[in-house]
């Protein structure tokens, strides 16, 4: 089951038109929403969550309506803001508790899963500082306790590695990871870096202009990728490539490098090139793959593209 569906889901700010009748169903583990700015990311979580009231359209998270039972979504959901939404003053271990009850959690209860879940995140030491004491750092995973404290079926994580250290950005998605590999929930994660979305999840949604232009499914494009090759050989191989051509390859050599892009039809294999190398005499010293798959689509999805649905 879905656990977004878009419905010509619109918005306007002002006179400015910012979502654009958007459709479609979603169920994807992860998802990942990229796009430049301005292009309604945010926008789109905020309004998923209550912040902005359709111009005009609907959508249901959950099998909730955005519209009539926004009260019952957002105590299923955990929301990780991209901006900072602390009350300096107050400790850590007080404000988690305070998001918890504000979540529905009875005030016990809360009290104890803010303690477990401020020593998940790494802050447990930290837990009785005030906030605005807060490394850059320690801000980020104190507005994830935020967001899993109460134990919510679907997360949605803006921007999570912003300003992070490299150790910080590390810490953060081997949680997001964990988060994902073990527990029974969806995540939507916003960034506007790529390498994050490709760390954390398992389907990507591509924003342009208040429009979702692409939208796709990572393993499946990795595993496609694997089917373009780039081998270096050592020896004649004229003969090999012939025959790698008789299996329906595609195949282009670099004359300077002695290099050859291939493309292999799905029936063909890595272990079918070697033995068609052992037959032929030639060595295979090394094959890579085709990388960066999400950079592709991405600029694919920016250079044009028309609005896609989920399924």
């Amino acid at each position: 089951m879905a656990f977004i569906e878009l419905d010509k889901l619109s918005l306007s700010l002002g006179d400015r038109p910012i979502l654009k009748e958007l459709t479609g169903a979603y169920s994807g583990r992860c998802i990942g929403l990229l796009g430049p700015n301005g292009a309604g990311k945010t926008t789109l979580l905020q309004t998923l969550l209550g912040f902005h009231r359709p111009t005009s359209g609907t959508a249901r998270v959950l099998d909730l309506d955005i519209r009539t039972e926004i009260r019952k979504i957002r105590h299923l959901i955990g929301y990780m803001p991209e901006s900072d939404a602390f009350i300096a003053g107050m400790t850590g271990i007080r404000f988690v508790r305070m998001m918890a009850e504000l979540s529905g959690l009875p005030s016990e209860a809360a009290l104890e899963r803010a303690h477990e879940t401020l020593f998940y995140v790494g802050l447990g030491e930290a837990r009785y500082r005030a906030l605005g004491t807060y490394s850059l750092g320690m801000k980020q995973m104190a507005k994830l306790a935020t967001a899993i404290v109460h134990g919510p079926r679907t997360i949605i994580l803006d921007e999570p590695t912003n300003g992070l250290d490299p150790a910080g950005r590390i810490r953060m998605i081997q949680l997001v990871r964990e988060i994902r590999d073990t527990q029974d929930i969806n995540l939507i994660v916003s960034s506007h870096l790529l390498r994050d979305i490709e760390e954390f999840c398992d389907e990507v949604m591509i924003m342009k202009d208040g429009l979702i232009v692409t939208y796709c499914n990572l393993e499946e494009e990795r595993r496609a990728n694997r089917k373009f090759l780039q081998l270096e050989t050592r020896g004649e191989n004229a003969s090999f490539l012939e025959a790698a051509e008789g299996l329906g390859c595609t195949c282009a050599v670099d004359r300077r490098s002695s290099r050859v892009k291939m493309v292999l039809p799905e029936t063909v294999e890595i272990h079918d090139l070697y033995q068609l190398a052992e037959t032929h005499t030639i060595q295979i010293r090394r094959i890579q793959y085709k990388r960066d798959s999400l950079q592709d689509i991405f600029m694919k999805a920016m250079d044009g593209g028309s609005p896609k649905g989920g399924s």
